[in-house]
């Protein structure tokens, strides 16, 4: 696979890892709506509706964000215990180690935990990104949500483009939800790079396999979840190759490194914790927007 230090510490003069541009989008200010207007009377009775609505959603965002950064802690820790049982086998197999006889453990939290709970997080986030519009009922005045789709075609959910709360409309959370995802899209996948390395380098069962290949699913499910989240590309049947926020990559395949050094395997812990696609000060500053819009709206 490609240098995991190349990919992760190489960038174009100038740029860093936390370089993800802030977009300007014309949807944060009111505008004149693109789809029919409600009628006053119907707008009043939806518009407190789609406020909690999205309250409710933006709130298990933020959930969603700190489950992230506990799930990738512990997911360190674990990788950690591979990699140092990896090099107990490769530097000290002279020595009676009673690690050996935990490795199937190891690379059973490796697989199960490494991974599969980000990838859980980040579907949750594309879906709560898809329900923040409040559809109304074909009959009588209710408000019933939706997260794809309306009982009335004429209705788009997002209150004839009115502002949701004093300012910002239903487009603009979502496309602020879009950006915020996108992030954590993008680094799932650098992640799931340095998950495939170390399962291929430390399990010395896969050796008779040639290895893992980047199109091998890590756990069963794995192709449909990471379809979920668009993540899948259906012609080559594999996931997207990672991506860095601020840097171009020339890799057009992905090549795996034989016997990495102890120096190289750092490299993987250390990029594991680095998040290079997500830019934090972005993230808080969505979350702070939205906040308060939402706080506003509610006093």
């Amino acid at each position: 696979m490609t240098d995991i230090a190349s990919l992760s510490l190489s960038f174009p003069s100038g740029a860093t890892s936390s370089t993800t541009p802030t977009h300007s989008y014309s949807c944060l200010q009111p505008q004149t709506p693109k789809t029919p207007e409600i009628s006053p009377s119907m707008l009043r009775l939806w518009r407190p509706q789609a406020q909690r609505n999205l309250r409710n959603q933006w709130s298990k965002l933020f959930s969603s964000r700190d489950q992230w950064r506990s799930s990738f802690t512990s997911g360190r820790s674990h990788a950690t215990s591979l990699v140092n049982s990896y090099l107990s086998i490769r530097y000290m197999d002279a020595m009676d180690l009673g690690v050996l006889d935990d490795m199937p453990n190891i690379r059973k939290k490796a697989c199960s935990k490494l991974l599969k709970q980000l990838v859980a997080l980040v579907v949750d986030m594309v879906t709560l990104s898809k329900s923040m519009r409040c559809f109304s009922k074909t009959t009588g005045s209710a408000i019933v949500q939706y997260s794809t789709f309306s009982e009335n075609s004429n209705d788009t959910g997002d209150g004839g483009g009115a502002p949701v709360v004093t300012f910002l409309s239903v487009c603009a959370f979502e496309m602020l939800a879009e950006e915020l995802v996108e992030m954590f899209k993008q680094e799932l996948v650098l992640k799931r790079l340095l998950v495939v390395e170390l399962l291929s380098k430390c399990c010395p069962e896969l050796e008779q396999f040639n290895q893992l290949s980047w199109k091998d699913e890590l756990y069963h499910g794995e192709a449909n979840e990471l379809n979920m989240c668009n993540l899948y590309s259906k012609d080559p049947a594999e996931p997207f190759l990672p991506k860095i926020s601020g840097w171009q990559s020339k890799t057009s395949t992905v090549e795996s490194e034989k016997n990495p050094s102890h120096d190289v395997l750092q490299v993987y812990l250390t990029t594991w914790l680095a998040e290079v696609n997500i830019d934090t000060s972005r993230v808080e500053e969505i979350f702070l927007i939205v906040g308060e819009e939402l706080r506003t709206s509610f006093s």
